[in-house]
């Protein structure tokens, strides 16, 4: 797995295995999907992405 920061991926979801400390995603691309059918705002999406910490979350 890689546990380097993707600069071009910013991310503030701490508890997401992917999440790396300095406030950015260590995966190469993300997917992104929708929690409405017909998706008009930002929080009518989310990363599809998203892993939970297995066991509590480390800083990196």
């Amino acid at each position: 797995m890689n546990q380097n920061a993707n600069h071009s991926i910013q991310c503030s979801v701490s508890n997401c295995t992917h999440h790396c400390a300095e406030n950015y995603c260590t995966l190469n691309t993300i997917k992104v999907g929708c929690t409405d059918a017909n998706a008009k705002t930002c929080a009518s999406t989310e990363c599809a992405s998203f892993q939970l910490c297995a066991g509590g979350c480390k800083s990196r």
